[in-house]
């Protein structure tokens, strides 16, 4: 059974850091290219960082401006995402998701995500 189950979703302050967890199982994370997205209040989901599954393969989004760091750990089947200086900007639900495309192609697999709060 796959499953991804994400964790670390806080409330925060402005300026702070944090770090989210995805725990995936039921699947070889190796083979898979991983990412996470976000959706906002009233927003549209949008994706903040992926990590294809050949060495080199990075991607983030432009309002990430170097704050967020993607990372993987193929044999524990675990993705973090690294948040550093965070603003209400940043306030939504994160998802990581999983597939064997590219970063810009349908990931199959999804998490149901875990909330992040800034306050200012």
């Amino acid at each position: 059974q796959v499953q991804l189950v994400e964790s670390g979703g806080d409330v925060v302050q402005s300026g702070d850091s944090l770090i989210l967890s995805c725990q995936t199982s039921g699947f070889d994370l190796g083979y898979y290219t991983v990412a996470w997205f976000r959706q906002g209040p009233g927003k549209e989901r949008e994706r903040v960082a992926c990590m294809g599954s050949s060495v080199g393969v990075l991607w983030y989004a432009d309002f990430v401006q170097g704050r967020f760091g993607i990372s993987r750990h193929n044999v524990n089947g675990l993705v973090w995402l690294q948040m550093s200086n965070l603003t209400a900007e940043d306030a939504a639900t994160y998802v990581c998701a999983a597939g064997r495309g590219s970063c810009f192609d349908r990931f199959t697999y999804w998490g149901q995500g875990t909330q992040v709060a800034v306050s200012s």
